[in-house]
């Protein structure tokens, strides 16, 4: 490897190997046997082809702020860092479109495109962390993701590393080309079926205005009911995300925002686009908000004001360390909005089941819950009741007609919730797709899918104490 990368780009010691041994689902631990960072396509081809000859497995990594263990080197082998490969190659505002390499954090390719009056639309809360690499990886949501759509709905194309070392190229900068699409099939195969080493991503036009509330309610129904009101009344905002009581107290005490800490559940309401007629929009959410028994909506009046309304939401995990709990375990599931007020009554009566404390921020316009479950990791008690608690949730958002997750992806953390989900025929197949990408199972093994084989054979992964979760 070194020779590959130069010894500068290879971490062999024990201290810095255990850096790598988990990403933000600290559950499950493995160490990798050797940390590897390339800085172009032709070295992750020479990488891969070195493993391939020694028959050791490998995975890339992005930033590791993900959530579910996408990034755990099942059965040890090499990690491939892609956090120095981090290039914005070209940006083409005619075209709207841009290419950069998968170590650019989120928020730079914002940032630079500032300038011009583009932004690319997916925005993980983790957005000052998060790579677009692994943005790919895990098809990526993100408060305006319920307008915009999620990671997959912008993306162009991909340059991908099999697992064999050959390089190929999906899509790129035109909007359509024929075939199957085979973008789509990778973004969101959670490093699977190769390593992407390039991405081609859609920039999308800064909206020519905004209009943002906060409504304040004195219950979590009447909050989650005013959510699936505004959909079904044919409005399309760009946001709704919603923090109920305990997350309310934790922001406040964070950043004294001045919210009320009575209230049960605030809910961040944002539409944008043209300016004629975004004020009717708001209005109507906020007629809808009064009818749903909203005590009162605020109106963000300048940029100052709606930043601070964001930086609440998309801080609040950071603030969670407010409430005297020394750990905390997020949860991501997704249920038909209809179908919120059931999802969140029963997350608060399993809490009280177990004994946890619980806290609640999400992308409520999509239905994409985030539970958050509160205890202490020193206590293996709690740690099993959190556990359990955490089936539980998830069960119940399938139960609903939901999903196990919504943008953090099954990495190793939810891949017994697959067969509850599909049917062995679905998954032989799912298998068999991947097989046509990475017949060896020697990239990113272990992940996904519950079957065994290839280079992670006979291999485990550490299971440890929840601690810590990052979050997005």
């Amino acid at each position: 490897m070194q020779a590959i990368v130069g010894a500068e780009n290879v971490l062999t010691t024990l201290a810095d190997r255990t850096v790598y041994e988990c990403d933000g689902y600290t559950l499950a631990k493995t160490r990798p046997d050797v940390v590897v960072f390339p800085q172009s396509t032709e070295q992750i081809v020479a990488i891969v082809r070195a493993c391939r000859e020694l028959n050791l497995p490998f995975l890339p990594r992005g930033a590791g702020t993900s959530l579910a263990g996408g990034c755990v080197p099942v059965g040890g082998g090499v990690l491939i860092a892609l956090a120095r490969m981090k290039r914005i190659l070209e940006i083409n505002i005619r075209d709207r479109y841009a290419v950069v390499e998968p170590g650019v954090v989120n928020v730079w390719l914002t940032n630079a495109l500032k300038p011009f009056g583009y932004h690319y639309a997916p925005d993980p809360s983790s957005q000052g962390a998060c790579t677009i690499g692994g943005n790919v990886a895990t098809n990526s949501g993100g408060p305006h993701t319920l307008k915009y759509g999620v990671t997959v709905n912008h993306i162009l194309g991909v340059e991908l590393v099999l697992p064999d070392g050959r390089v190929i190229t999906c899509g790129g900068p035109v909007e359509d080309t024929p075939g199957y699409d085979l973008t789509g099939v990778i973004v969101g195969s959670e490093g699977t079926f190769g390593i992407v080493s390039k991405v081609w991503v859609r920039l999308t036009p800064n909206p020519q205005a905004y209009r943002t509330l906060l409504g304040v309610f004195d219950s979590i129904d009447d909050a989650t009911n005013t959510i699936s009101a505004i959909i079904g009344a044919g409005i399309i905002p760009a946001a709704l995300e919603m923090l109920d009581r305990t997350m309310i107290r934790a922001v406040e005490a964070a950043f004294h925002f001045g919210f009320p800490l009575d209230a049960e559940a605030v809910v961040i309401m944002e539409v944008d686009g043209l300016e004629a007629g975004l004020q009717e929009e708001a209005d109507r959410m906020e007629a809808i908000a009064r009818a749903h028994h909203a005590r009162e909506v605020r109106k963000a009046s300048t940029e100052a004001e709606r930043a601070l309304l964001w930086k609440a939401r998309k801080q609040a995990f950071g603030t969670i360390g407010r409430l005297g709990y020394p750990s905390y375990c997020t949860q991501d599931g997704v249920v038909p909005r209809t179908r919120l007020p059931e999802i969140m009554r029963f997350i608060l009566t399993t809490a009280q089941k177990y004994h946890l404390g619980i806290c609640n921020v999400f992308h409520a316009g999509d239905g994409n819950i985030h539970p958050i479950l509160m205890f202490d990791e020193r206590d293996p008690d709690q740690v099993q009741r959190v556990l359990a608690a955490s089936h539980e949730i998830l069960a119940e958002c399938i139960r609903l007609g939901g999903s196990v997750t919504g943008e953090h992806g099954i990495g190793v953390e939810k891949i017994d919730f697959m067969p509850l989900m599909f049917t062995p025929d679905d998954l032989h197949y799912m298998v068999r797709l991947r097989s046509a990408f990475n017949p060896q199972n020697c990239c990113s093994p272990g992940k996904m899918l519950p079957t065994a084989g290839g280079c992670a054979e006979g291999h485990t992964v550490l299971q440890t104490k929840p601690a810590r979760r990052a979050a997005v």
